[in-house]
């Protein structure tokens, strides 16, 4: 039996073609962890920074693996974090982009040393270049997107460190607080129910922000026209559990008490980079949407002083317009950031 049955299965084996190594792919490429630290945490890293007042860790999460277009994605607020641009695992990745997210010093999952002093523009600025020096990211392939308070750190990042960008994207932020201030009383501010704007105005002048009232006619009367057009309890997930894990602190400090604005109290209030756009001589993608808090002309604009500015413009979109106008948005940066790499491809 035995003398029956091995010379067959020797025959079998010895016959059976060598399976072929299987030819790389686009996607096999794309999720190539050769020489990746992060592996082991499925691309999470905790980077030291220092501070003036110690070294603490913020927290970033890489996807995908691009040797050429490298976005790091900074949150708005300030105090957010980056959980409402989840979105982008619905885009990035079949355009072959490799992002970060990253919750800033005193956000979500970063540390969080409670230290005021720590929460000034500069002292972000400084945040951002040693988390770019970390990752690896240069001008060869570093593209910065900042939305909201991330647009004035993107903005100032790439005034400080022209040399380290290869592209830069600002979404949904105004170059003047003073300028978007006037944007949401004059314009804005009228378009609501005399009755309710004046609550909202009683509710602040009390400083009665916690008053559920006042959140109640934010999100009822201005937050769902003009910061993310859809019923609230459609908003999508990860915009929700953004909101939910806000510092708001550090927001309270710096911007204020809700988006109808910037406080006069607040640190941003008197940021204004209008006259020093033509400095950044990056490629730069503005984003402006027409229900924005931001005015969309200011932002149209801003594209036009920068040397090598674009604007893209979404008709249907607000303030979070990745998701209210979300294919535009998507769609319209991921052609910036292709047309810059094959235009910084070409000697």
């Amino acid at each position: 039996m035995f003398r029956i049955y091995l010379p067959l299965v020797v025959l079998l084996c010895t016959c059976a073609p060598a399976p072929e190594t299987p030819s790389p792919t686009a996607e096999a490429a794309y999720f190539d962890q050769t020489g990746r630290e992060d592996v082991v945490s499925g691309g999470v890293r905790m980077i030291p920074v220092n501070t003036p007042s110690g070294e603490f860790r913020v927290w970033t999460k890489r996807v995908g693996n691009s040797p050429r277009k490298k976005v790091l994605l900074l949150h708005g607020g300030p105090g957010n974090t980056h959980e409402y641009f989840e979105a982008a695992d619905s885009y990035f990745p079949g355009a072959g982009i490799e992002y970060y997210y990253y919750d800033q010093l005193e956000s979500g999952r970063s540390d969080h040393p409670g230290e005021s002093t720590l929460w000034t523009i500069d002292r972000f600025v400084s945040e951002v270049e040693q988390v770019r020096q970390a990752l690896g990211m240069d001008a060869d392939n570093f593209y910065l997107l900042g939305h909201s308070w991330g647009g004035i750190l993107a903005l100032e990042y790439a005034f400080a460190h022209p040399d380290a960008l290869k592209g830069l994207i600002v979404s949904n932020m105004m170059s003047s607080i003073p300028d978007y201030n006037r944007y949401a009383q004059e314009v804005l501010g009228p378009q609501l129910d005399p009755g309710v704007l004046k609550e909202i105005q009683d509710l602040e002048a009390a400083e009665d922000y916690g008053n559920p009232r006042y959140t109640e006619l934010l999100m009822k009367n201005y937050y769902t026209e003009h910061v993310l057009r859809m019923p609230v309890d459609e908003w999508p997930e990860p915009a929700l559990r953004g909101m939910e894990h806000v510092n708001y602190d550090v927001y309270l400090a710096m911007q204020g008490p809700s988006e109808f604005g910037i406080h006069p109290s607040a640190s941003l209030a008197d940021w204004d980079r209008s006259g020093d756009l033509d400095d950044i001589e990056v490629p730069t993608l503005v984003i402006g949407a027409e229900h924005d808090t931001m005015d969309p002309e200011h932002m149209e604009w801003m594209a036009e002083q920068f040397p090598n500015g674009h604007y893209l413009y979404l008709p249907d979109g607000s303030h979070m317009a990745m998701y209210d106008d979300q294919e535009r948005y998507f769609a319209g940066v991921v052609n910036f950031i292709n047309t810059v790499d094959e235009t910084e491809g070409v000697e």
